[in-house]
């Protein structure tokens, strides 16, 4: 009976677009709520503060901050695995194939902040949002690509994952330089002497994964106290963890990934779009979005992320420094090219620490956003729909 019941759970789970489709129930529900009778529970609960530790050691932070400090970092953990063995043992390891996503994520970067640089030039706070519009959303844009099956082939798929994960990678460098407060140098030095413990971890070939676990958490609450943002621990940790194309058997790296897989997309993701996409839209109007910040985010996802994936897509492939992924044409790239607009997950995480001491302009960093990835959304899907074949 139990297996019964279970069988239509498994069966979802399986799906590729399953997690960003638990996403998108997510965010709605944040803003269901966030405009409800219960907004002030919602808002207040995000700010009730949590003691972790021992006696007076340890650490206190909001709710919205343990989400967003320490689960994201869990996250970053696992998109590094991921872009690692796609590196060392995928179709990213020929090295034509591995220029195209690095290259097309650089002008998915450049060109959004140039647009939102542009619009919030003369306003100093403001500008301290240019990063927002430059990451992708991972779970989001493969659960629209996965919808479309067959019409999509494989190719694209590793090339939008691919291409994600680097510029959310770049958006954790642009966080440790940009959006990190003051250092301390006792913590980063601890930092690296732990750092270094993993490296001989991963030298020793050790293949159990409690003793990297044991000082990642070490190096999570060093770099979290070091003034750098404390998701980077999760980069670094993952960076250490072995995968040896040699030994075929046995993968630390492969085990890691596909145990924490389901934890990260049905567990992580959405609790983060419940936490960071509840926003009051009370008097929000169209007038809205014409506001520098929302207005910047919304060109930067939609113009500005198609624009620098696209053409610097096509220079490179031109120019032979990169080719084509098997199986697409222009137009299939293109349209991958204007899904990459989808930025919730990252655009929010970094919209929370360019505003961190001006919090007024977090609405207007929600608005800008959600209409932004919708329109990527819509846009994107409906032309790889037209263009592409069953």
């Amino acid at each position: 009976m139990i297996e019964y019941i279970s069988k239509p759970f498994k069966w979802f789970f399986k799906l590729e677009a399953a997690s960003g489709l638990l996403l998108l129930i997510s965010a709605v529900i944040a803003l269901i709520i966030s405009n409800s009778d219960y907004s002030t529970l919602y808002f207040e609960t995000l700010e009730t503060y949590l003691f972790v530790g021992i006696n007076n050691f340890g650490i206190k932070m909001s709710v919205l901050h343990w989400i967003n400090d320490a689960l994201m970092a869990a996250f970053f953990f696992f998109v590094t695995l991921e872009i690692k063995r796609e590196f060392l043992q995928g179709e990213l390891s020929n090295h034509k194939q591995a220029l195209l996503p690095i290259i097309a994520a650089i002008g998915g970067m450049l060109v959004p902040a140039l647009i939102y640089i542009y619009i919030n030039f003369q306003n100093s706070v403001t500008l301290n949002g240019w990063a927002i519009p430059s990451a992708t959303d991972i779970a989001f844009s493969l659960g629209v690509l996965s919808l479309l099956g067959s019409r999509v082939p494989l190719s694209l798929k590793v090339f939008l994952t691919a291409l994600a994960i680097i510029d959310d990678l770049g958006a954790i460098v642009i966080i440790a330089f940009f959006y990190s407060g003051d250092l301390s140098v006792i913590y980063l030095t601890l930092l690296l002497l732990t750092f270094i413990a993993l490296l001989i971890l991963n030298k020793l070939n050790i293949k159990k994964f409690l003793p990297y676990l044991f000082l990642g958490l070490i190096l999570w609450f060093f770099t979290h106290e070091s003034g750098i943002h404390a998701t980077i621990s999760g980069v670094l940790l993952a960076t250490v963890i072995p995968h040896r194309k040699k030994e075929k058997d046995f993968s630390l790296l492969t085990k890691i990934e596909h145990k924490i897989s389901p934890y990260v997309a049905f567990g992580i993701m959405p609790l983060f779009a419940l936490a960071n996409a509840g926003v009051s839209l009370n008097g929000v109007n169209f007038n809205s979005l014409l506001s520098p910040v929302p207005l910047g985010i919304l060109l930067g996802l939609f113009v500005g992320k198609q624009i620098g994936v696209f053409l610097f897509s096509i220079v490179s492939i031109k120019l032979k420094i990169a080719q084509m992924p098997n199986n697409s044409n222009w137009f299939s790239l293109y349209g991958v090219g204007i899904l990459t607009g989808i930025g919730f997950t990252m655009s929010l995480f970094i919209g929370n620490l360019a505003f961190a001491e001006s919090t007024q302009y977090m609405d207007g960093v929600k608005i800008g956003v959600l209409a932004g990835s919708l329109l990527s959304t819509l846009v994107g899907y409906f032309l790889l729909l037209m263009t592409s074949k069953k």
